[in-house]
């Protein structure tokens, strides 16, 4: 077990590799009274086409949401029930490249330790818990498609992406569920939930040399061929399709709008071009931005406005929403903003401010056992370290935003989808 250090940000961890490849991370934070522990999976919503043992393989949509539904399934009952006689809060969720789960607690630490390893590494399906699971999932996906704003962002991405897995539903679609099966779960399982492919991470006063042995003895010694994923071809920086639009129940039209960009690569460089992209959204419209206060004293944009960039493997890009009477305004007014300053720059101050904002939310994110373990987790699977972030922000220079700005707000790489009212 190593005792790594981070004086620039006041923290600590411990470092072990188990035998079976499985990364464990312990945060000591001394007198706090809650402990939590967060197990993840390098197994997302993107992940339905690879290749396992030279065999190319193609699993449905959203099985990797309805794998996490049912790995709470153990054969003595419920692990939801379990955690709870233990005192503890458990859950779960699927994101478009990971699946993680996670509880908190202030007593029994080590049982529900165990217990959260041991429902990650046992796959316990029937053909009628699975078949039950279904109707509880159909219902999900059926509230996410009453979402205007989920539909528009969903929209975007199938508009800006070809062939890449994220132009769909995390959730799939009901027809896409119905085709999951016992033992297309267990297939999953088996290529992905693997020692190797996970990473356990643990915030909390807590013995790190006890979660480390938990951790041996709760997970299995052996490992299996990772799958090789496939994301489709390499993308063009042109979207799919400009614009979209679809008509739902609501009172205003919502909107959501995108530039792609390249992919990031893996560690320090992805994590450097996360720090520049989220500078760069923030000058060109975010809440500090000259561009912003002119949308929203015109009334094309309000409160609910946001913008940001954001980073899935092989899917990289900077996107907007909100709610406005005009959305093909809000953009032209960006991309007009995009080419002054591509011609004129932008301030150094702003630049600065912006910086020294973003780095301090960062630091202030610390203080969150949640956010520590998913971050660290996160950055880990794409090959970074991410208590390292303060050197990528250090490394950020004005030309940087700059260039970045310059190269991707474009006309040709902007797509927009809108959601309006039924007449």
């Amino acid at each position: 077990m190593k005792l790594l250090k981070y004086p620039r940000i006041g923290e600590c961890c411990y470092e072990q590799r188990l035998g079976n490849g499985m990364l464990v991370r312990v945060v000591p934070k001394r007198d706090f009274a809650k402990k939590y522990a967060f197990a993840a999976v390098d197994f997302g919503a993107i992940d339905t086409s690879f290749r396992l043992r030279g065999e190319p393989v193609r699993v449905p949509d959203g099985i990797a949401h309805y794998l996490e539904h049912k790995m709470f399934d153990l054969p003595e009952g419920s692990a939801d029930g379990r955690f709870a006689a233990l005192g503890a809060v458990p859950n779960a969720f699927t994101s478009y490249d990971m699946t993680a789960y996670h509880f908190s607690c202030t007593e029994h630490f080590a049982e529900n330790l165990r217990l959260l390893l041991r429902m990650v590494t046992t796959p316990y399906f029937t053909p009628e818990s699975v078949e039950k699971e279904r109707g509880i999932i159909t219902q999900e996906i059926r509230m996410y498609e009453d979402n205007a704003e989920q539909r528009a962002a969903e929209d975007l991405f199938a508009a800006l992406y070809k062939e890449h897995p994220v132009r769909t539903s995390i959730a799939g679609t009901v027809e896409s569920i119905g085709e999951i099966t016992a033992q297309s779960l267990y297939d999953c399982f088996r290529a992905f939930y693997q020692p190797s492919n996970m990473v356990l991470c643990v915030t909390g006063d807590v013995d790190a040399e006890e979660v480390m042995r938990i951790a041996e003895e709760m997970t299995p010694q052996e490992n299996a061929d990772l799958p090789e994923r496939r994301y489709g071809a390499p993308e063009a920086m042109r979207p799919a399709e400009a614009r979209t639009l679809r008509q739902m129940e609501i009172s205003m039209p919502t909107f959501a709008l995108g530039f792609k960009v390249e992919p990031a690569g893996k560690g320090m460089e992805a994590m450097r071009r996360e720090v520049v992209g989220d500078i760069a959204a923030e000058i060109l419209v975010g809440e500090s931005s000259p561009l912003y206060q002119r949308l929203y004293e015109s009334g094309l944009i309000d409160g609910g406005f946001s913008v940001g960039y954001e980073s899935i493997k092989d899917a990289c890009l900077i996107s907007a929403n909100g709610d406005s009477d005009d959305p093909e305004a809000v953009l032209d007014a960006i991309l007009k903003e995009g080419e002054r300053v591509a011609r004129e720059g932008f301030e150094e101050d702003l630049f600065r401010r912006l910086k020294k904002s973003a780095l301090g939310r960062r630091t202030r994110d610390l203080d969150s056992f949640e956010s520590i373990c998913y971050r660290i987790c996160a950055y880990q699977f794409d090959g970074a370290d991410y208590f390292e972030f303060p050197a990528a922000y250090a490394s950020v220079a004005p030309e940087d935003v700059q260039a970045f700005l310059t190269n991707v707000i474009r006309p040709e790489r902007a797509a927009l989808s809108v959601v309006r009212p039924k007449k």
